[in-house]
């Protein structure tokens, strides 16, 4: 096939733009079925509002996962001119849970009172011990009141919960801790990979994470962005086991992980039924 100028042009405009754009918010999909193929107004629509300005905090803490964060982190620092924090106490290097360095670049008092996105990532007993850490319960609590909307990944629901973002809410977190725990934050568990309650986006297992920066990117952008951003992280999964879940699991293993972490989830809930009187 011969290009012309003007389709290499365009081609060239729109390498450069993925790299890292999107539209203005749109709309949110409720469904998180998945979508059929490309609307008919497609480039139309990725080209009208390319660049977008969404402030995005995206709290860090010592022991965390870091791929619950860094997962959805690719998508959103993937949308052109979202402004993406990486936020802790300090900008002091945080030590994850699988010997990763992370180097926050905002600390509480630089998010401002209505950012677009609150999110939390989870992780072993750290993630119970950032539930009983005032400074960033009481950070979370004043920030999650003007946020656009607050999220979460795996057992970051659980911080969300301690710090009364969850009251009332249907909401979704790693399947050790689901059912066990999010009732003591006064949250009505969902086996789902995403759960969206009014501003509450929560996200199952670690990762869930990949699932949760498209859906939000969905929401931030809309569909032809979204499904632009999945298709650049070729994100079309084809497990080598069929065991990412305990129904699925061989029992013995399931039995197995079920059995890590004892008291894990007591010590969650207790918090939790602690926070909420």
């Amino acid at each position: 096939m011969k290009l012309n100028r003007r389709d290499l042009a365009k081609g060239a405009m729109l390498a450069a733009g993925l790299l890292g754009a999107g539209s203005q918010a749109n709309a949110y999909t409720k469904s998180t079925k998945r979508q059929a193929g490309p609307t008919p107004d497609a480039e139309g629509g990725f080209w009208k509002n390319p660049k977008g300005n969404e402030y995005i905090a995206m709290v860090a803490y010592p022991g965390m996962t870091a791929l619950d964060l860094y997962a959805p982190h690719y998508y959103f620092a993937t949308m052109r001119g979202a402004r993406v924090h990486i936020v802790a106490a300090t900008k002091e290097p945080l030590l994850c849970d699988r010997n990763c360095t992370i180097i926050p670049d905002a600390t509480y008092a630089d998010v401002p009172a209505n950012p677009d996105l609150i999110f939390v990532p989870g992780g072993g007993v750290p993630t119970v011990d950032a539930m009983e850490n005032d400074a960033l319960i009481d950070f979370l609590a004043d920030r999650g009141k003007g946020a656009r909307f607050v999220g979460s990944i795996c057992t970051g629901a659980l911080i969300l919960g301690a710090a009364g973002l969850l009251q009332g809410k249907r909401a979704t977190a790693h399947w050790k801790v689901r059912d066990a725990c999010l009732p003591a934050m006064g949250a009505t568990p969902v086996n789902q990979r995403i759960v969206h309650d009014g501003n509450v986006v929560t996200g199952a297992g670690v990762t869930s994470g990949v699932d949760f920066g498209i859906y939000m990117t969905n929401i931030f952008r809309g569909p032809d962005y979204a499904r632009t951003l999945q298709l650049i992280s070729e994100y079309q999964p084809e497990p080598l086991y069929n065991s990412g879940t305990p129904e699925a699991a061989p029992a013995g293993i399931a039995k197995f992980v079920t059995g890590l972490l004892p008291g894990y989830n007591e010590r969650a809930a207790k918090i939790g039924n602690r926070k909420k009187a």
